[in-house]
């Protein structure tokens, strides 16, 4: 193809040539140019053309090579995707096979436990077949300890040291029947939570429950003792010592009439049922129980105190429930003014052969006026006593409402269901407002030569001077008919061959109301009346010390630190089957499950 180009462009040449030199070949020398011109062009026009064929042809098999090369990687990628749906179909298979071997499995388990019912096996048998197959419940929320809200008052009154018998072998302290500081930690527990520390008193958890002690036969009071290793200490040295203080009863029929004044927190505070809603039906319940020829006032405090209605003789029932019903929240918390007024109403109508009695409601958050407890309690005169009864949490003053009722003669509780005011106001109406001895106290004599160490679990608040138990001037505590009151002791025992026969003496000493005469009672343990093994021990004196050791974990006590909510949840179960219908005692149980599973036990 080059070499035709250049024989061509020669005679091309030579033929120009001629036609410049004119003359007779001129005129043919141009004819023959311009043919072969035309055969050029036409031969380029040609060679253009197969050119362009020819760069056709290698385009179109690129793009024949490119789609053969997709097709292949989509035919890689839907054969991937296939084994990918493949792999997933046989994953969901083989997971609904063992979830149905599973439940086969576990039919087969609930078939065998019915058979095995059925067949009555012997108890042992039965009890561990049921153990293999204990399904698990739903997985609660744990709880935490919550600090305080910023309106809320609890006190660290510290955790009682273990003492050396022959350094000090007295200890001494005020007795009442308190049970607020439970209540509260039932509540907390309702709403998810751990109760703050510094709420916890201990004794207030123990003297929550009936013990089951015998009532006197002589006197007011009967004084029961008892002990048996303890479970949950250091060594097994160390033994539980149970101090049962148990007062007379009076049927209600007996009872005598009742004045008393309800002083009822009506401010901002309040508003909610769970306070004084709850507060309503709670002194509703109380008003039917009481009898025709009490009678009851009512005094109410928010900004202001005032008058809702007089003494009112229970016989017109309808218009004291009337003026209860009519409460309504109202402005700040003059705690001061209220108090006053009640006390002056109280005293206007006081009657030295009745009840007379303030009965107040209230969550304690005092904002106006004097607000502790010895202030508002210098207008508590001529033997008028005061018991206060919580209601409502996230802002509360367990400080202010525990000592009004502490310095007011009275008792303390809180309110957390209409349950609990149907246990004070109706199950334990006549112990509630009948007081049988004032200012009490105890004071336990260890023998130091059988008791090496000693330590009073709870009552670090109600502490009273060694000197000062026959001191008659100083403030104790109340008892009301029918109640017991149960004090637990930590003892440490010498060897056995190293010691006496006594172990303790106690002695309680209190004010007759009626007679105002004064009186003490003793009662000693020996060795020999300390039982040899905790599971030995009556029913509820194990109950006793799985309420105490709750109590000091709780409180994060120093003492209970190798102990946690989990051993005690194993110990409830174990305490279940001797209790039988003791209700508060199983209610307890039911508190300790819960709180281990809060715990991630």
């Amino acid at each position: 193809m080059q070499n035709r180009t250049l024989s061509t462009l020669i005679f091309i040449c030579l033929m120009a040539f001629l036609v410049a030199c004119g003359g007779a070949a001129a005129p043919v020398a141009q004819e023959a140019v311009e043919g072969v011109v035309e055969v050029t062009e036409a031969e380029y026009e040609d060679e253009e053309a197969s050119d362009a064929s020819d760069n056709y042809s290698v385009t179109s098999v690129a793009k024949v090579e490119q789609q053969s090369a997709d097709d292949y990687a989509d035919a890689v990628e839907e054969e991937a995707m296939q084994e990918e749906v493949a792999e997933a179909a046989e994953y969901e298979v083989e997971e609904a096979m063992q979830e149905e071997v599973v439940e086969a499995a576990e039919y087969e388990v609930e078939e065998a436990l019915e058979e095995a019912a059925e067949i009555a096996l012997a108890p042992a048998v039965a009890e561990a077949a049921a153990d293999a197959y204990h399904p698990q419940p739903t997985p609660r929320p744990r709880a935490t300890t919550v600090p305080s809200a910023p309106d809320s008052f609890f006190e660290d009154y510290g955790v009682n040291p273990m003492i050396d018998a022959e350094d000090d072998n007295l200890s001494t302290f005020a007795i009442d029947v308190d049970t607020g500081a439970y209540s509260i930690m039932r509540q907390y527990l309702d709403n998810g939570a751990f109760p703050p520390t510094d709420s916890v008193r201990p004794e207030e958890y123990i003297n929550y429950f009936d013990q089951g002690y015998e009532v006197p036969t002589e006197g007011a009071f009967a004084i029961h003792l008892d002990a048996a290793p303890s479970p949950y200490a250091e060594s097994d040295r160390y033994q539980l010592v149970r101090v049962g203080i148990q007062g007379y009863e009076v049927p209600d029929s007996e009872r005598p009439d009742a004045l008393l004044i309800f002083v009822i927190d009506v401010s901002g505070s309040m508003a909610g049922y769970e306070r004084l809603g709850l507060v309503k039906d709670s002194l509703i319940e109380l008003v039917a129980e009481l009898n025709r020829t009490d009678r009851v006032g009512i005094v109410v405090y928010g900004s202001r105190a005032r008058v809702v209605l007089e003494p009112t003789y229970v016989r017109e029932r309808s218009n004291i429930i009337r003026a209860i019903n009519g409460l309504q929240t109202e402005g700040a918390t003059n705690a001061e003014e209220g108090l006053r007024i009640a006390y002056r109403m109280a005293d206007a109508y006081y009657d030295r052969d009745q009840i007379n009695r303030l009965i107040l409601a209230s969550d304690g958050v005092a904002n106006v006026g004097a607000t502790t407890a010895e202030e508002i309690l210098e207008y508590a005169e001529r033997g008028i006593s005061l018991s206060s009864f919580g209601f409502g949490m996230g802002n509360y003053n367990d400080v202010f409402m525990e000592q009004l009722a502490n310095q007011g003669d009275g008792t303390y509780a809180y309110v957390d269901t209409i349950e609990e005011a149907r246990r004070l106001f109706i199950d334990d109406l006549t112990g509630t407002l009948l007081t049988i001895a004032k200012d009490a106290k105890v004071q336990v004599e260890f023998d130091p030569e059988t008791v090496r160490s000693y330590r009073l679990i709870g009552y670090e608040n109600r502490d009273v001077a060694d000197e000062d138990f026959r001191n008659d001037s100083v403030d104790a505590g109340e008892i009301g008919a029918g109640h017991s009151v149960t004090a637990l002791y930590e003892v440490k025992f010498f060897d056995e061959d190293e010691t006496g026969d006594d172990v303790l003496t106690v002695r309680l000493r209190y004010e007759n109301p009626e007679t105002g005469d004064v009186e003490e009672i003793s009662e000693t343990l020996s060795r020999q009346d300390v039982h040899r093994t905790f599971g030995d021990a009556p029913a509820t004196f194990q109950l006793t010390a799985l309420v105490a050791e709750y109590a000091e974990i709780l409180r994060d006590s120093y003492w209970a630190r190798d102990n946690d909510l989990g051993v005690l949840a194993i110990d409830a179960r174990r305490i279940e089957r001797l209790l039988d219908d003791n209700v508060e005692g199983l209610e307890f149980l039911e508190i300790v499950d819960n709180a281990a599973y809060y715990a991630g036990y």
